[in-house]
């Protein structure tokens, strides 16, 4: 049997014709000289390797280039990325198979997709749903309904500072983590390798025996409370019921197959409501796989789609996740998760700085970047349509039917950010004005000839046209350009 070459996001027996296979990992210094990734994450991606190295046949190579790594023949699964898939296709003595990890196949995904004018998460959802028989009773969607948004939109909990739910099993660390996090240091100190965001203790699975423990966790004591308040956001709990498994998924230490079946398999027992495990089962089965296909469905010039002519430069406050330059307490809020971190949920990914960066027109090449190296579940592949078409609506509407831009009013009802704010959701122009809320509405007036034709922008537009103090906003909003708010 050949040995299996596996990527750094190919880490779980999925990836394996036989248990007993005989492995291959790289690691190279140079991928994180290219880059300035995330300290976090750079620790999970090698302390993953390492102990992945400690498991049966495996053989870890550390070297300057893939190519200098890979001297014997080999199999490997198709990549995540175009970059890594053509490195694969011009070395000798290479097998490139079909990619796992994911559950939709490419050709089923191609059936679905050739011929339609629009690609929406929910339609190829609710055909993975029939194709694979989740949350099904016969032809019908469990419950009569595919979609059940209407119940999983929830504010948070009025006077809650954290959610009523079980933490998530702690990460333990040992020798290996010590290693990397001695290594990394010594990258910094004499290789002159640079990073971002902070070091911390590790906060996700590198093992898959940490995945599974995580897994099983979610599933039986936060899955239940999951589904209501998924969108919403407290200050005080970054986590709230989420399930924190996309890094060991995004890692391969997790089948997405399996982590369906173990929702599904709870909503039939009775032990946890259609409402959540519905909602989960829709960001795997759904969100997850369609960026995925979307990723090599698009053409490769896709990621440089930039249909509203956003050109500003990511500010250095940004750029190097320098929260406490920021006083809008949600946005200093979520960028230190994201130094702190690495991670944090949907929502504000979207809604705090996505839609911030949206508003102020800044490149989205740029913050797909910026996702990718400062996300730890962050890759191409899932930034690319996440970022390009979702948040930064870039493709002006191929796989989103309207811009996610929100005002200062979304923030304050779905999360207890504003309450201690130095700004006012309600105040559009002034000293106290909100600068979600006047750059919501600067963004429209800027792309107002963009956005005409779309249906579902016809109302805002029609908003903006009423308002009496329209120039003065956008005079505002021009002087506060892109500095920290």
């Amino acid at each position: 049997m050949r040995r299996r070459w596996l990527f750094a996001d190919q880490l779980g027996p999925h990836f394996l014709d036989d248990p007993g296979q005989p492995v291959l990992l790289v690691e190279s210094k140079a991928v994180f000289r290219r880059r300035v990734f995330h300290r976090q994450k750079a620790h999970l991606i090698l302390s993953a390797l390492r102990h992945r190295a400690e498991e049966g046949d495996a053989r870890l190579v550390r070297a300057a280039t893939y190519r200098e790594a890979v001297t014997e023949p080999v199999t490997v699964c198709h990549p995540t990325s175009r970059a890594a898939r053509d490195l694969v296709r011009r070395l000798p003595d290479v097998e490139m198979l079909p990619p796992r990890g994911f559950v939709t196949a490419p050709r089923d995904f191609t059936r679905w997709a050739d011929g339609r004018d629009h690609l929406r998460m929910e339609d190829f959802y609710r055909f993975a749903r029939q194709q694979h028989g989740v949350l099904m009773d016969g032809a019908e969607p469990c419950g009569g309904r595919w979609n059940l948004d209407a119940d999983n939109r929830e504010p948070p909990p009025r006077g809650a500072t954290r959610l009523d739910v079980a933490s998530p099993p702690e990460i333990n660390e040992d020798e290996i983590d010590d290693g990397v996090r001695s290594e990394l240091d010594r990258w910094q100190r004499v290789d002159g390798i640079e990073f971002a965001g902070n070091d911390g203790p590790r906060l996700f699975p590198v093992t898959r025996r940490e995945a599974l423990a995580r897994l099983r966790h979610f599933v039986e004591h936060r899955l239940p409370v999951f589904g209501p308040h998924e969108d919403a956001m407290l200050a005080g709990d970054p986590w709230m019921a989420h399930s924190m498994l996309s890094p060991a998924i995004n890692l391969g230490l997790l089948d997405p197959v399996e982590v369906i079946s173990a929702a599904a398999d709870a909503y039939r027992a009775g032990s946890v409501p259609l409402a959540s495990a519905e909602g989960f089962i829709r960001q795997i089965l759904g969100w997850r796989d369609f960026v995925w296909h979307l990723y090599w469905y698009f053409e490769p010039r896709y990621r440089s789609e930039n249909v509203l002519g956003a050109a500003g430069r990511l500010p250095k406050w940004f750029a190097t996740l320098d929260a406490d330059a920021v006083e809008a307490r949600c946005l200093s809020d979520v960028l230190a998760g994201v130094r702190d971190r690495g991670w944090v949920h949907h929502i504000p990914r979207l809604m705090v700085l996505g839609n911030y960066a949206m508003q102020r027109g800044w490149r989205p090449a740029a913050m797909a970047d910026w996702f990718h190296r400062n996300f730890v579940d962050g890759y191409e592949w899932v930034m690319t349509a996440n970022v390009i078409g979702m948040s930064q609506f870039a493709d002006g509407g191929r796989m989103s039917s309207k811009p996610y831009a929100a005002g200062g009013a979304y923030l304050n009802r779905m999360s207890d950010y504003c309450g201690g704010c130095r700004y006012d959701p309600k105040v559009r122009v002034g000293d106290d004005a909100c600068p979600y809320t006047a750059g919501y509405w600067s963004f429209l007036a800027r792309n107002e000839p963009r956005l005409a034709g779309n249906h579902r922008m016809g109302r805002p537009l029609q908003g903006l046209r009423r308002l009496d103090d329209r120039d003065a906003l956008v005079e505002q909003e021009h002087a506060r350009g892109s500095r920290a708010p």
